[in-house]
Protein backbone atom coordinates (compact mmCIF):
# COMPACT_ATOMS: atom_id res chain seq x y z
CA UNK A 1 0.00 0.00 0.00
CA UNK A 2 0.85 3.60 -0.32
CA UNK A 3 0.88 4.60 3.33
CA UNK A 4 0.96 8.09 4.90
CA UNK A 5 2.31 8.60 8.43
CA UNK A 6 1.10 12.17 9.42
CA UNK A 7 4.00 13.09 12.37
CA UNK A 8 7.04 12.29 12.97
CA UNK A 9 7.41 11.52 17.03
CA UNK A 10 8.45 8.74 18.18
CA UNK A 11 5.13 6.87 17.60
CA UNK A 12 4.93 7.97 13.97
CA UNK A 13 8.42 6.79 13.51
CA UNK A 14 7.86 3.62 14.88
CA UNK A 15 4.56 3.69 12.61
CA UNK A 16 6.91 4.40 9.39
CA UNK A 17 9.19 1.83 10.33
CA UNK A 18 6.60 -0.94 10.60
CA UNK A 19 5.04 0.39 7.63
CA UNK A 20 8.17 0.23 5.24
CA UNK A 21 9.04 -3.07 7.22
CA UNK A 22 5.79 -4.37 5.98
CA UNK A 23 6.68 -3.81 2.46
CA UNK A 24 4.58 -0.40 1.82
CA UNK A 25 5.49 2.56 0.35
CA UNK A 26 5.71 5.03 3.32
CA UNK A 27 5.60 9.03 3.11
CA UNK A 28 6.20 10.86 6.66
CA UNK A 29 4.51 14.47 6.67
CA UNK A 30 6.09 16.27 9.94
CA UNK A 31 4.93 20.10 10.21
CA UNK A 32 8.04 20.81 12.48
CA UNK A 33 11.94 21.01 11.10
CA UNK A 34 12.89 18.65 13.11
CA UNK A 35 11.67 14.94 13.97
CA UNK A 36 11.08 13.80 17.55
CA UNK A 37 8.31 15.36 18.69
CA UNK A 38 8.16 15.95 22.11
CA UNK A 39 11.12 13.85 23.04
CA UNK A 40 14.15 15.67 20.44
CA UNK A 41 16.98 17.50 20.99
CA UNK A 42 17.43 21.28 21.03
CA UNK A 43 19.80 23.37 19.81
CA UNK A 44 20.72 26.14 21.97
CA UNK A 45 22.94 28.63 19.96
CA UNK A 46 25.98 30.90 21.49
CA UNK A 47 27.78 34.13 20.21
CA UNK A 48 30.98 32.86 22.35
CA UNK A 49 30.55 28.91 22.37
CA UNK A 50 29.95 26.48 20.18
CA UNK A 51 26.10 25.49 20.08
CA UNK A 52 24.54 23.97 22.94
CA UNK A 53 22.40 20.65 22.21
CA UNK A 54 19.89 20.09 25.04
CA UNK A 55 16.36 18.17 25.12
CA UNK A 56 13.15 19.51 24.97
CA UNK A 57 12.96 17.79 28.85
CA UNK A 58 14.63 14.92 30.44
CA UNK A 59 13.37 11.61 29.51
CA UNK A 60 14.21 8.25 32.02
CA UNK A 61 13.57 4.73 29.57
CA UNK A 62 13.29 2.09 31.79
CA UNK A 63 14.21 -1.82 31.14
CA UNK A 64 11.05 -2.91 30.08
CA UNK A 65 10.78 -0.98 27.25
CA UNK A 66 11.23 -3.71 25.27
CA UNK A 67 9.67 -2.48 22.11
CA UNK A 68 11.58 0.74 21.80
CA UNK A 69 14.61 -1.12 22.43
CA UNK A 70 14.24 -3.08 19.85
CA UNK A 71 13.47 -0.35 17.09
CA UNK A 72 16.67 0.83 18.28
CA UNK A 73 18.92 -1.42 17.90
CA UNK A 74 17.20 -1.84 14.65
CA UNK A 75 17.46 1.51 13.40
CA UNK A 76 21.55 1.30 13.73
CA UNK A 77 21.45 2.80 17.37
CA UNK A 78 24.26 0.80 20.15
CA UNK A 79 21.99 1.08 23.21
CA UNK A 80 24.75 0.49 25.39
CA UNK A 81 26.63 2.89 24.50
CA UNK A 82 23.68 5.30 24.63
CA UNK A 83 22.01 4.57 27.38
CA UNK A 84 23.80 4.33 31.08
CA UNK A 85 21.66 1.52 32.52
CA UNK A 86 21.31 1.60 36.32
CA UNK A 87 19.51 -0.84 38.70
CA UNK A 88 16.15 1.22 39.81
CA UNK A 89 16.66 3.99 42.42
CA UNK A 90 15.00 6.55 44.51
CA UNK A 91 17.73 8.17 46.60
CA UNK A 92 17.45 11.66 48.00
CA UNK A 93 20.87 14.04 48.84
CA UNK A 94 20.94 12.90 52.07
CA UNK A 95 21.36 8.90 50.84
CA UNK A 96 18.27 7.97 52.21
CA UNK A 97 15.68 5.91 49.64
CA UNK A 98 15.75 2.77 47.95
CA UNK A 99 18.30 1.19 45.40
CA UNK A 100 17.69 -1.92 43.54
CA UNK A 101 20.49 -4.97 43.45
CA UNK A 102 20.79 -6.34 40.10
CA UNK A 103 18.93 -9.85 40.82
CA UNK A 104 15.95 -11.15 39.16
CA UNK A 105 12.60 -10.39 40.49
CA UNK A 106 11.25 -10.50 43.06
CA UNK A 107 14.54 -10.80 45.19
CA UNK A 108 15.67 -7.59 43.60
CA UNK A 109 13.10 -6.08 45.15
CA UNK A 110 12.77 -7.79 48.50
CA UNK A 111 16.77 -7.14 49.03
CA UNK A 112 16.48 -3.76 47.91
CA UNK A 113 13.26 -2.88 50.51
CA UNK A 114 15.49 -4.58 53.13
CA UNK A 115 18.32 -2.46 52.71
CA UNK A 116 16.56 0.83 52.06
CA UNK A 117 18.20 3.61 54.07
CA UNK A 118 16.05 6.27 55.86
CA UNK A 119 12.84 3.41 56.07
CA UNK A 120 11.90 1.93 59.79
CA UNK A 121 11.44 -1.67 59.51
CA UNK A 122 7.56 -1.02 60.25
CA UNK A 123 7.89 1.23 56.84
CA UNK A 124 9.74 -1.51 54.96
CA UNK A 125 7.38 -4.57 56.32
CA UNK A 126 4.12 -2.91 55.14
CA UNK A 127 5.70 -1.62 51.43
CA UNK A 128 6.54 -5.59 51.17
CA UNK A 129 2.75 -6.58 52.66
CA UNK A 130 1.64 -4.34 50.22
CA UNK A 131 3.48 -5.30 47.05
CA UNK A 132 2.20 -9.05 48.04
CA UNK A 133 -1.20 -7.89 47.95
CA UNK A 134 -1.11 -6.76 44.84
CA UNK A 135 0.82 -9.19 43.38
CA UNK A 136 -1.64 -11.70 44.74
CA UNK A 137 -4.97 -9.64 43.24
CA UNK A 138 -2.65 -10.16 39.77
CA UNK A 139 -2.31 -5.77 39.92
CA UNK A 140 -5.81 -5.20 39.29
CA UNK A 141 -7.94 -2.55 41.40
CA UNK A 142 -11.29 -1.30 40.80
CA UNK A 143 -11.45 1.74 38.07
CA UNK A 144 -12.54 5.04 40.52
CA UNK A 145 -9.07 3.75 42.78
CA UNK A 146 -6.67 6.64 42.78
CA UNK A 147 -2.67 5.98 44.03
CA UNK A 148 -3.68 7.32 47.09
CA UNK A 149 -6.51 5.21 47.67
CA UNK A 150 -4.37 2.46 46.69
CA UNK A 151 -1.44 3.20 49.60
CA UNK A 152 -3.41 5.12 52.03
CA UNK A 153 -2.44 2.80 54.49
CA UNK A 154 1.09 3.43 54.06
CA UNK A 155 3.05 5.34 56.50
CA UNK A 156 3.45 8.85 55.32
CA UNK A 157 6.94 8.99 55.17
CA UNK A 158 6.95 5.78 53.04
CA UNK A 159 4.43 7.95 50.61
CA UNK A 160 6.70 11.12 49.87
CA UNK A 161 9.62 9.41 49.94
CA UNK A 162 8.48 6.51 47.75
CA UNK A 163 4.89 6.12 46.53
CA UNK A 164 4.89 10.13 45.49
CA UNK A 165 7.84 10.49 43.57
CA UNK A 166 7.62 7.32 41.68
CA UNK A 167 3.65 7.82 40.94
CA UNK A 168 4.29 11.21 39.56
CA UNK A 169 7.43 10.08 38.05
CA UNK A 170 5.38 7.85 35.89
CA UNK A 171 2.00 9.13 35.57
CA UNK A 172 3.18 12.94 35.84
CA UNK A 173 0.18 13.43 37.76
CA UNK A 174 -0.34 13.36 41.68
CA UNK A 175 -1.36 10.47 43.72
CA UNK A 176 -4.46 11.84 44.41
CA UNK A 177 -5.55 12.15 41.44
CA UNK A 178 -3.55 9.72 39.46
CA UNK A 179 -4.92 6.03 38.04
CA UNK A 180 -4.08 3.26 40.22
CA UNK A 181 -5.04 1.04 37.85
CA UNK A 182 -2.38 1.93 35.45
CA UNK A 183 -0.12 2.84 37.98
CA UNK A 184 -0.12 -0.97 38.94
CA UNK A 185 0.45 -1.75 35.40
CA UNK A 186 3.14 -0.12 35.28
CA UNK A 187 4.42 -1.75 38.95
CA UNK A 188 3.74 -5.19 37.51
CA UNK A 189 5.86 -4.64 34.07
CA UNK A 190 8.73 -2.94 35.54
CA UNK A 191 9.29 -4.52 38.85
CA UNK A 192 7.51 -8.03 38.25
CA UNK A 193 8.65 -8.52 33.89
CA UNK A 194 12.05 -9.93 34.10
CA UNK A 195 15.30 -9.29 35.11
CA UNK A 196 16.26 -5.80 34.10
CA UNK A 197 12.88 -4.69 33.62
CA UNK A 198 12.88 -2.25 36.66
CA UNK A 199 16.45 -0.74 35.46
CA UNK A 200 16.67 2.96 34.96
CA UNK A 201 18.22 3.76 30.98
CA UNK A 202 19.46 7.32 31.33
CA UNK A 203 20.16 8.94 28.01
CA UNK A 204 24.00 9.49 27.26
CA UNK A 205 23.50 11.41 24.08
CA UNK A 206 20.20 14.12 23.33
CA UNK A 207 17.21 12.47 22.43
CA UNK A 208 17.47 13.41 18.58
CA UNK A 209 20.14 11.01 18.51
CA UNK A 210 18.61 8.78 20.65
CA UNK A 211 16.47 7.52 18.19
CA UNK A 212 14.71 9.91 15.98
CA UNK A 213 17.35 10.87 13.60
CA UNK A 214 18.80 7.40 13.02
CA UNK A 215 15.02 6.41 12.63
CA UNK A 216 14.94 9.08 10.12
CA UNK A 217 18.13 8.10 8.51
CA UNK A 218 17.23 4.00 7.96
CA UNK A 219 14.26 5.04 6.58
CA UNK A 220 15.19 7.00 3.97
CA UNK A 221 17.79 4.47 3.51
CA UNK A 222 14.82 1.85 3.06
CA UNK A 223 13.19 4.18 0.29
CA UNK A 224 10.58 5.88 2.36
CA UNK A 225 9.92 9.58 2.54
CA UNK A 226 10.58 11.84 5.45
CA UNK A 227 8.85 15.43 4.57
CA UNK A 228 9.81 17.65 7.48
CA UNK A 229 8.24 21.20 7.88
CA UNK A 230 5.04 20.25 6.04
CA UNK A 231 2.05 20.90 8.39
CA UNK A 232 -0.80 18.48 6.42
CA UNK A 233 -3.77 20.99 6.19
CA UNK A 234 -6.98 18.46 5.70
CA UNK A 235 -7.77 14.50 5.50
CA UNK A 236 -10.23 14.03 3.38
CA UNK A 237 -12.41 10.39 3.33
CA UNK A 238 -12.38 8.33 -0.04
CA UNK A 239 -14.68 8.26 -2.25
CA UNK A 240 -15.74 4.54 -3.45
CA UNK A 241 -12.72 2.70 -4.62
CA UNK A 242 -10.44 5.49 -3.83
CA UNK A 243 -8.01 6.28 -0.67
CA UNK A 244 -8.13 8.92 1.68
CA UNK A 245 -6.73 12.29 0.80
CA UNK A 246 -3.84 14.04 2.68
CA UNK A 247 -3.56 17.73 0.95
CA UNK A 248 -5.31 16.28 -1.58
CA UNK A 249 -2.95 13.49 -2.44
CA UNK A 250 -4.63 10.18 -2.16
CA UNK A 251 -3.16 7.39 -0.18
CA UNK A 252 -3.98 3.66 0.18
CA UNK A 253 -4.18 4.03 4.07
CA UNK A 254 -3.22 7.01 6.53
CA UNK A 255 -2.31 6.95 10.49
CA UNK A 256 -2.45 9.79 12.59
CA UNK A 257 0.81 10.61 14.62
CA UNK A 258 0.13 14.14 16.03
CA UNK A 259 -0.57 14.83 19.45
CA UNK A 260 -4.51 14.29 20.48
CA UNK A 261 -5.68 17.97 19.88
CA UNK A 262 -4.27 18.15 16.17
CA UNK A 263 -5.81 14.69 15.62
CA UNK A 264 -9.40 15.72 16.48
CA UNK A 265 -8.91 18.79 14.33
CA UNK A 266 -8.13 16.49 10.84
CA UNK A 267 -10.74 13.76 12.48
CA UNK A 268 -13.36 16.70 12.87
CA UNK A 269 -12.34 18.47 9.41
CA UNK A 270 -12.64 14.90 7.35
CA UNK A 271 -16.06 14.26 9.10
CA UNK A 272 -17.38 17.15 7.36
CA UNK A 273 -17.02 15.51 3.78
CA UNK A 274 -17.61 11.88 4.83
CA UNK A 275 -20.07 9.32 3.59
CA UNK A 276 -22.91 9.54 7.22
CA UNK A 277 -22.06 5.67 7.59
CA UNK A 278 -18.81 7.79 8.70
CA UNK A 279 -19.81 10.51 10.09
CA UNK A 280 -20.51 9.67 13.48
CA UNK A 281 -17.76 7.34 14.65
CA UNK A 282 -15.25 10.07 13.45
CA UNK A 283 -17.23 12.75 15.56
CA UNK A 284 -17.02 10.43 18.44
CA UNK A 285 -13.50 9.65 17.78
CA UNK A 286 -13.13 13.60 17.99
CA UNK A 287 -14.58 14.37 20.58
CA UNK A 288 -13.13 11.92 22.83
CA UNK A 289 -9.65 13.31 21.57
CA UNK A 290 -10.67 16.21 22.19
CA UNK A 291 -11.71 15.78 25.67
CA UNK A 292 -8.50 14.59 27.19
CA UNK A 293 -6.52 17.09 29.78
CA UNK A 294 -3.08 17.76 29.74
CA UNK A 295 -0.23 17.91 32.71
CA UNK A 296 2.83 20.30 32.38
CA UNK A 297 6.37 19.18 33.06
CA UNK A 298 9.09 22.09 33.55
CA UNK A 299 13.06 21.01 32.72
CA UNK A 300 15.20 23.97 33.94
CA UNK A 301 18.80 23.55 32.88
CA UNK A 302 21.25 25.64 35.17
CA UNK A 303 25.08 25.42 35.30
CA UNK A 304 27.63 25.39 38.13
CA UNK A 305 31.22 25.16 38.37
CA UNK A 306 31.96 21.13 39.22
CA UNK A 307 35.31 20.68 41.10
CA UNK A 308 38.31 19.92 39.55
CA UNK A 309 38.35 16.02 40.55
CA UNK A 310 34.70 15.41 40.38
CA UNK A 311 30.82 16.10 39.50
CA UNK A 312 28.26 18.22 41.61
CA UNK A 313 26.04 15.55 42.01
CA UNK A 314 27.12 12.44 43.94
CA UNK A 315 25.31 10.42 40.76
CA UNK A 316 23.83 11.16 37.71
CA UNK A 317 20.14 11.35 39.74
CA UNK A 318 18.73 12.14 42.64
CA UNK A 319 15.42 12.22 43.78
CA UNK A 320 14.18 15.71 45.66
CA UNK A 321 12.06 16.87 48.01
CA UNK A 322 9.59 18.60 46.20
CA UNK A 323 6.66 20.78 47.18
CA UNK A 324 4.67 23.98 46.11
CA UNK A 325 8.07 25.88 46.98
CA UNK A 326 10.26 23.23 45.85
CA UNK A 327 8.77 22.14 42.38
CA UNK A 328 11.62 19.60 41.05
CA UNK A 329 11.14 15.99 41.91
CA UNK A 330 14.31 14.78 40.51
CA UNK A 331 17.63 16.27 39.07
CA UNK A 332 20.08 15.14 36.43
CA UNK A 333 24.11 15.35 36.60
CA UNK A 334 24.17 16.16 32.44
CA UNK A 335 28.09 15.87 33.27
CA UNK A 336 27.85 12.20 34.05
CA UNK A 337 25.62 11.63 31.03
CA UNK A 338 27.75 12.55 28.03
CA UNK A 339 26.83 16.66 28.74
CA UNK A 340 29.00 19.35 29.63
CA UNK A 341 30.22 19.58 33.17
CA UNK A 342 28.33 21.15 35.72
CA UNK A 343 25.09 21.16 33.53
CA UNK A 344 22.50 20.21 35.84
CA UNK A 345 18.64 19.36 34.38
CA UNK A 346 15.90 19.75 37.34
CA UNK A 347 12.43 18.11 36.80
CA UNK A 348 9.70 19.55 37.69
CA UNK A 349 6.65 17.48 36.54
CA UNK A 350 2.95 18.67 36.87
CA UNK A 351 4.42 21.96 36.56
CA UNK A 352 2.04 24.43 37.95
CA UNK A 353 3.98 28.08 37.67
CA UNK A 354 5.33 30.38 35.89
CA UNK A 355 8.39 30.15 33.82
CA UNK A 356 10.36 32.49 36.08
CA UNK A 357 8.74 31.39 39.24
CA UNK A 358 9.49 28.11 38.68
CA UNK A 359 13.17 28.89 38.07
CA UNK A 360 13.46 30.83 41.34
CA UNK A 361 11.90 27.94 42.97
CA UNK A 362 14.86 25.47 41.71
CA UNK A 363 17.34 27.17 41.91
CA UNK A 364 16.46 28.32 45.66
CA UNK A 365 15.55 24.01 46.40
CA UNK A 366 19.45 23.61 44.24
CA UNK A 367 20.78 25.71 47.58
CA UNK A 368 19.05 24.04 50.20
CA UNK A 369 18.79 20.63 49.13
CA UNK A 370 21.99 20.02 47.11
CA UNK A 371 24.18 22.98 48.76
CA UNK A 372 24.78 24.31 45.29
CA UNK A 373 24.43 28.54 45.95
CA UNK A 374 26.14 29.14 42.85
CA UNK A 375 23.50 27.89 39.26
CA UNK A 376 22.90 30.08 36.53
CA UNK A 377 19.65 28.64 34.34
CA UNK A 378 20.79 27.92 31.32
CA UNK A 379 17.67 27.32 29.42
CA UNK A 380 13.81 26.10 30.37
CA UNK A 381 11.93 23.99 28.61
CA UNK A 382 8.07 23.97 29.73
CA UNK A 383 6.13 21.77 27.46
CA UNK A 384 2.35 22.55 28.89
CA UNK A 385 0.73 19.58 27.19
CA UNK A 386 3.78 17.36 28.36
CA UNK A 387 1.29 14.11 29.02
CA UNK A 388 -2.42 13.85 29.31
CA UNK A 389 -3.93 13.73 32.96
CA UNK A 390 -3.64 9.76 33.75
CA UNK A 391 -6.65 10.01 36.00
CA UNK A 392 -8.62 6.74 37.20
CA UNK A 393 -11.47 5.17 34.45
CA UNK A 394 -9.98 7.84 31.85
CA UNK A 395 -11.99 7.16 28.50
CA UNK A 396 -8.66 7.75 26.08
CA UNK A 397 -9.72 7.29 21.99
CA UNK A 398 -8.99 4.00 19.99
CA UNK A 399 -6.77 3.52 17.65
CA UNK A 400 -9.13 2.81 15.22
CA UNK A 401 -10.70 5.38 13.82
CA UNK A 402 -12.43 4.69 10.08
CA UNK A 403 -11.12 1.76 7.41
CA UNK A 404 -7.76 2.88 6.78
CA UNK A 405 -7.18 5.56 9.19
CA UNK A 406 -5.22 4.62 12.47
CA UNK A 407 -3.99 6.65 15.30
CA UNK A 408 -1.29 6.01 17.06
CA UNK A 409 0.65 7.89 20.27
CA UNK A 410 0.84 7.94 23.82
CA UNK A 411 -2.55 8.89 24.54
CA UNK A 412 -3.89 6.35 22.35
CA UNK A 413 -6.11 3.73 24.92
CA UNK A 414 -4.23 1.08 26.48
CA UNK A 415 -2.78 0.30 29.68
CA UNK A 416 0.10 2.74 29.99
CA UNK A 417 0.41 6.36 30.92
CA UNK A 418 1.95 8.54 28.38
CA UNK A 419 5.20 7.24 28.14
CA UNK A 420 7.64 6.55 25.06
CA UNK A 421 7.41 3.23 25.35
CA UNK A 422 3.45 3.60 24.77
CA UNK A 423 3.59 6.14 21.99
CA UNK A 424 6.49 3.59 20.12
CA UNK A 425 4.05 0.42 20.39
CA UNK A 426 0.81 2.02 19.62
CA UNK A 427 3.34 3.33 16.72
CA UNK A 428 4.08 -0.21 15.99
CA UNK A 429 0.44 -1.47 16.12
CA UNK A 430 -1.35 1.01 14.14
CA UNK A 431 1.08 0.13 11.02
CA UNK A 432 0.79 -3.41 11.78
CA UNK A 433 -3.28 -3.11 11.85
CA UNK A 434 -3.38 -1.49 8.37
CA UNK A 435 -2.94 -4.83 6.94
CA UNK A 436 -5.98 -6.41 8.54
CA UNK A 437 -9.33 -6.14 6.32
CA UNK A 438 -11.48 -3.64 7.73
CA UNK A 439 -9.21 -1.48 9.53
Amino acid sequence: MNVAIIGAGWAGLAAAIAATQGGHQTTVFEAARTVGGRARALTIPSTDAPPLVLDNGQHILIGAYTTSLRLMRLVGVDVDAALLRLPLVLRFPDGNGLQLPDLPPPWDALLGIARARGWSWRDRIALLRTAHTWQRAGFVCAPQDTVATLCAHLPQGLLGGFIDPLCVAALNTPAHAASGQVFLRVLQDSLFSGRGGSNLLLPRVDLGTLFPEAATAWLTGQGAMVRTGERVLALTPPAPGQGWLVDGTPFDAVVLATSSTEAARLVSHSAQTAPYSMTVPLCDWAACAQALRFRAITTVYAQGTPPAQGHLLPEPMLALHSSAEHPAQFVFDRGQLGGPPGLLAFVASDSQGERTQTEQQVLQQARAQLGLPDLQVVQTVVEKRATFACTPGLQRPGACIAPGLQACGDYIAGPYPATLEGAVRSGWEAAQALATPDT
